[in-house]
């Protein structure tokens, strides 16, 4: 078994091959905890769905998702109360939901494929690129067969985006994982403004409902919508934590990872493809929203520690709860007004990072001590 050193990356602490603890590092009660993140997830659904600026009895809400499991129709207040749990509440909870654990998800990939506890969808141009191919689509009036449309032109443009990454890495020399941080921060920002010019452009009613789409927003959420995430996380969920060893050799070093037989360029091009899919219909769904995929799996990994199958597991499910109630603060903090999603996650995860940050250089610097 090899070790990853924490002084040789800045990854965090040593972990084995195969995301097992060393034994004066284990972390008991992994499953423990990870039922505990489930039932907050459930939680916070339930919450999300009884919750809103619309009163309605809990007896009225659970009549409502009783009726649109079995397709029941309804009549009266409760067609009302039907529409405004089934049809807004339950798909907005569910593509939260799906959209923050794939997002953390797609941030603990992206670390592990560069190496570098700082990537994340936005630093690396993925988010941009999803983005810019988004509002094409839309400010161009192409989204013919929405949500299909728009998470597919999303797919290629982090597809696009990532790859540009990577092969500015690789023209710089062997890609290094600053080098390739900084690299993703210049595509973000070329890409950004590419984006700022088309919607300069564009009809300015356009123009307003994809500036709002760009802070983030789960207030278009549907049903088709729901499953375009759920497929997207279940897919490249299961991608990664079929190859959870692999990216435990990977963080380890390309000489360490080879050495145990796994095919780096392989393994790097299955990562850039699967976190594209994730990203592009996460985006198209919701727009960018950013700090969910850095800041959740530095709080995972300070808690199981770096094996990739833990980290994996318990980002998802926090991500999916911080996702839920940060957009049930943006529905409810004003009242009627809503908030994009992407204003409370910056003004919480801003603060909450810099602290793990803080905090993970004060262990660092102790155990060194």
């Amino acid at each position: 078994m090899v070790a990853v050193d924490a002084d040789a990356e800045p990854y965090g602490p040593p972990v084995e091959i195969g995301g097992k603890q060393p034994p004066h590092r284990a972390r008991p009660g992994f499953w423990a905890l990870s039922l505990v993140a489930l039932v907050g997830v459930v939680a916070s659904v339930a919450v999300a769905v009884f919750v809103g600026p619309v009163l309605i009895s809990p007896g009225g809400v659970l009549s409502a998702i009783w009726s649109g499991l079995l397709g029941l129709p309804a009549t009266g207040s409760a067609q009302t109360d039907q529409v405004i749990v089934w049809s807004i509440r339950m798909p907005r909870a569910l593509l939260a939901a799906s959209v923050g654990a794939g997002l953390a998800t797609v941030g603990v990939a992206m670390q592990a494929a560069v190496r570098n506890s700082l990537a994340d969808p936005y630093l690396l141009g993925t988010s941009s690129g999803a983005s810019l191919a988004a509002v094409l689509v839309i400010a161009g009036g192409l989204n013919f067969l929405p949500p299909v449309t728009l998470s597919i032109a999303a797919f290629v443009g982090a597809l696009g985006a990532f790859t540009l990454v990577l092969a500015i890495g690789r023209a710089l020399g062997s890609p290094n994982p600053i080098g390739l941080v900084l690299a993703g921060v210049a595509v973000s920002y070329l890409l950004s403004g590419i984006t700022s010019i088309v919607l300069f452009r564009s009809d300015p009613n356009a123009m307003r409902a994809v500036l709002f789409w760009e802070m983030g927003s789960f207030a278009g959420a549907t049903w088709p919508a729901v499953w375009i995430a759920v497929f997207a996380l279940g897919l490249g969920g299961t991608i990664l934590l079929s190859r959870c060893w692999m990216l435990d050799g990977l963080v380890a070093g390309e000489e360490t990872a080879a050495s145990l037989g796994i095919e780096v360029g392989h393994l790097r091009r299955v990562l850039v493809v699967t976190t594209a899919l994730m990203t592009g219909a996460f985006v198209a769904m919701s727009g960018p929203i950013g700090f969910i995929g850095l800041m959740v799996p530095h709080a995972a990994r300070s808690v199981v520690g770096v094996g990739h199958r833990r980290v994996l597991i318990l980002s998802a499910l926090v991500g999916a709860v911080i996702a839920v109630w940060a957009d049930l603060a943006a529905r409810v903090l004003f009242a009627p007004e809503e908030l994009p999603i992407g204003v409370i996650t910056a003004t919480c995860g801003g603060p909450a990072f810099l602290l793990l940050v803080l905090r993970s250089s004060r262990a660092r610097w102790t155990s060194r001590s």
